[in-house]
């Protein structure tokens, strides 16, 4: 069984579909750690109830961001991850952490990457007029939500819609596409080489794998 520890930083639900997946068998794969960056991530809750080490690291108890990733490699390396999955996690990682856990390291973001990166995405496509909007599951690099992408989710934007509405209607589809990606990952289906995500063998294109073919 491969290991998988997870970052978050507030609620956890994809944590939340991730530790359901495993326990359906959907994940070959154990979740060995949940770390946050706030000791009052309701995230680590999840944890703690599926029997999961918790951790919180904050980083005021450091005199810098390299610092606060040292410690956080040495506290995560400890559960030897094969996979370190970013669940809402919303601290800038270093280029040294980054650089660390390269071609292992996943993320999601509700956007159409490169669409939107960065804060703020609802809120940004309903002030667009977008009619579409949706999330990326994609390797992390040094540059901010640039890795290569490996699955995307479209949702339809309405007129009328709320920032909640729409964040809604992002997280349902990020809860049945984290856990598949990760999934190919510890089955070694997927990978990450030349600076292109790799399935069964095969370069993606820019937007990830073509779910709806």
């Amino acid at each position: 069984m491969k290991n998988i520890v997870v970052l978050i930083s507030g609620n956890g639900s994809n944590l939340q579909a991730i530790i359901d997946a495993c326990e359906q068998k959907k994940i070959s794969g154990t979740i060995r750690a949940v770390f946050s960056n706030k000791a009052d991530a309701f995230g680590l809750e999840r944890a703690r109830d599926a029997g999961i080490a918790a951790h919180a690291l904050e980083a005021s108890q450091f005199s810098s961001r390299e610092a606060f990733d040292r410690e956080l490699v040495q506290e995560i390396d400890a559960y030897a991850p094969d996979v370190v999955v970013l669940a809402g996690y919303m601290r800038i990682l270093s280029p040294a952490f980054v650089a660390h856990y390269a071609g292992r390291l996943l993320n999601i973001h509700p956007s159409l990457l490169p669409k939107y990166p960065g804060l703020h995405t609802h809120r940004q496509v309903l002030e667009n007029g977008d009619e579409e909007h949706g999330t990326s599951v994609h390797f992390v690099t040094d540059e901010l939500d640039g890795g290569p992408v490996i699955l995307q989710a479209k949702v339809p934007v309405f007129e009328g819609d709320s920032e909640e509405d729409v964040t809604a209607r992002v997280q349902t589809q990020e809860h049945a596409i984290y856990p598949l990606v990760v999934g190919w990952f510890v089955e070694g289906r997927l990978l990450m080489r030349d600076g292109a995500a790799w399935l069964d063998g095969a370069p993606l294109p820019p937007q990830g794998h073509a779910s709806e073919e």
